[in-house]
């Protein structure tokens, strides 16, 4: 491939990646899932990571900081509500659980209508001299809203299924 061709292409790779990641964020809200703790874990440390950032922002653009506190507040209760309504079980020696189509359903929703909006705005078409106008409270409350439930969700889905039987390994 030509030097020249894949800055070209770089757009398209990533509004893939982005769209593939989407997906598979959407899909782990509906139906029976197999649960996965070493995924678990290293979801868990990256919205940790990306939680330590949102405070970094509330902290250093003030303007920010109650949006996002709000936002923070309506995910953990989002994520102890989901917890309530997700039925974990072992079937056959493995572990399942399954989340509240609902509420997952309706996070992936609101992120996807916000990132629409702000696209359509143009607010995504500039640089990195850009970033700082463009840190909106709305999107960075959306943001708590979803690193919030996602932070509680996971951690409360974490200590659920250790709590299960584990999981057995056939006998020879």
């Amino acid at each position: 491939m030509p030097a020249a061709v894949l800055p070209a292409l770089t757009p398209y790779l990533a509004t893939a990646g982005i769209g593939w990641l989407y997906y598979r964020r959407i899909r782990r809200s509906f139906g029976r899932q197999r649960w996965q703790p070493k995924r678990t874990l290293a979801r868990l440390l990256l919205v940790s990571l990306v939680a330590v950032s949102l405070i970094g922002a509330a902290v250093f653009l003030p303007h920010v900081g109650v949006s996002i506190g709000i936002g923070s507040v309506l995910g953990g209760v989002l994520g102890v509500f989901a917890l309530k309504y997700t039925h974990a079980q072992v079937t056959d020696g493995q572990r399942f659980y399954t989340p509240n189509p609902w509420i997952g359903g309706g996070l992936s929703l609101l992120l996807l209508g916000r990132l629409a909006w702000r696209w359509s705005q143009g607010a995504l078409a500039g640089g990195s001299a850009q970033a700082a106008q463009q840190a909106n409270p709305l999107t960075l409350g959306i943001a708590a809203t979803l690193i919030a439930y996602s932070l509680v969700y996971t951690s409360g889905l974490l200590l659920r299924m250790r709590q299960l039987a584990p999981a057995q390994t056939p006998s020879d």
